[in-house]
């Protein structure tokens, strides 16, 4: 539906089979299972890898809590796969304006919020040589090039087609109409002249898939500033605890495990409130078999359960009556705490000098740069 109705292309064999001819190494699961199942361009990015051209990762977070949780680390898997195995620099965006407008917070609150998300981030491994972050009510400040690159994209940009785009009414603030150039300027690597100086490098950006409609727009305006279109990866939603078909929210604590969980609360949120496949009884379970595409602790397996051998033993397992949801639950529970354990303990590690270290304005090192 997404593909036919949006015209993007789905990630197939082929690709996959190109990515692991390039990469030199198995493509990530993520992208193996149909994770990250669309794309815009993403050939193109290819064939700059193989003719030794430069391009760089774009992705970003709004800020509205202060944690993270598994939901969303599913971009920076992405994006740190992406990072290490073509081996290019990174552009994280902290949107705090859009947060200070959409969640009515304070200015300084947003920003708060903005680092210790970036903390989490940091936590997961990025290089620091190739990786800049920056909070958008900082970095306009100090970056003239920002707010010259949205005020070019502005002008591309009617309230007709933001209104049709993310369908704002006339009753909706002025800065909820502005802020998806400001999302889609990082896109152009003018924005960051400390890193590209006066070169049009391309940009890769993975996400999920409500974010393609800000790439949509900024794909059709990149052209008119003289920059190539953004190339786009796309990731399905990240299930709630309540549904597969469901997306885990910040605002709602029992929908998601927070990056901040302790394993007993892990294991609590999974057994009493992941949404099983499981049938009624034991016995009807065992007759006919557990659905595992609606079970949410086999949806956290999917995403977090590396092995695809032990994955489909479990999937072939639950589907013929096997495996209880009681067991499937336990297994989601030792895959999931141990990776949250570790984030919790390199997180700690994280200090302001090092958050301030990776949102220093400087140069980056990439192919073709100097």
């Amino acid at each position: 539906m997404f593909l036919e109705r949006f015209g993007s292309t789905r990630i197939d064999d082929q690709l996959i089979a190109r990515i692991e001819r390039i990469t030199r190494k198995p493509a990530h699961h993520f992208i193996r299972r149909g994770i990250f199942f669309s794309h815009r361009e993403l050939d193109t990015i290819l064939t700059l890898k193989e003719q030794g051209k430069p391009f760089y990762l774009y992705t970003g977070r709004g800020p509205s809590s202060e944690s993270l949780h598994l939901g969303h680390l599913i971009p920076f898997i992405m994006t740190k796969y992406l990072q290490e195995a073509f081996d290019v620099p990174l552009v994280i965006q902290m949107s705090d304006d859009e947060k200070t407008i959409w969640k009515d917070l304070k200015v300084e609150d947003a920003i708060s919020l903005a680092h210790e998300n970036a903390k989490d981030i940091i936590a997961m491994g990025f290089n620091p040589e190739k990786t800049f972050i920056f909070n958008d009510l900082t970095f306009m400040g100090q970056c003239p090039a920002f707010y010259q690159n949205v005020i070019r994209m502005q002008k591309c940009v009617t309230f007709n087609q933001v209104k049709g785009i993310f369908g704002f009414v006339e009753s909706d603030l002025v800065g909820k109409i502005a802020f998806p150039v400001v999302q889609a300027a990082p896109a152009l690597s003018s924005t960051f002249p400390f890193i590209f100086g006066n070169q049009k490098v391309h940009c890769l950006v993975p996400c999920a898939i409500d974010q393609d409609p800000y790439f949509r727009m900024c794909r059709d305006v990149a052209p008119r500033l003289g920059f190539p279109k953004c190339a786009l990866i796309h990731s399905t939603f990240f299930p709630a605890l309540q549904g597969a078909k469901s997306k885990m929210s910040a605002s709602d604590e029992n929908s998601a495990i927070f990056l901040t969980d302790k394993p007993e609360t892990i294991k609590n949120k999974i057994n009493k409130y992941a949404f099983s496949g499981g049938r009624s009884t034991v016995e009807e379970h065992r007759k006919y078999g557990g659905v595992p595409d609606i079970d949410v602790a086999y949806q956290l397996l999917n995403f977090f359960l590396e092995d695809d051998d032990k994955l489909k033993t479990i999937h072939d397992a639950y589907k013929k009556g096997q495996l209880l949801t009681g067991e499937i639950k336990k297994i989601a529970i030792d895959t999931v705490t141990p990776i949250v354990e570790w984030h919790q303990a390199v997180r700690k590690e994280i200090t302001d000098d090092v958050l301030q270290a990776y949102m220093k304005i400087r140069p980056l090192k990439f192919e073709g740069s100097s």
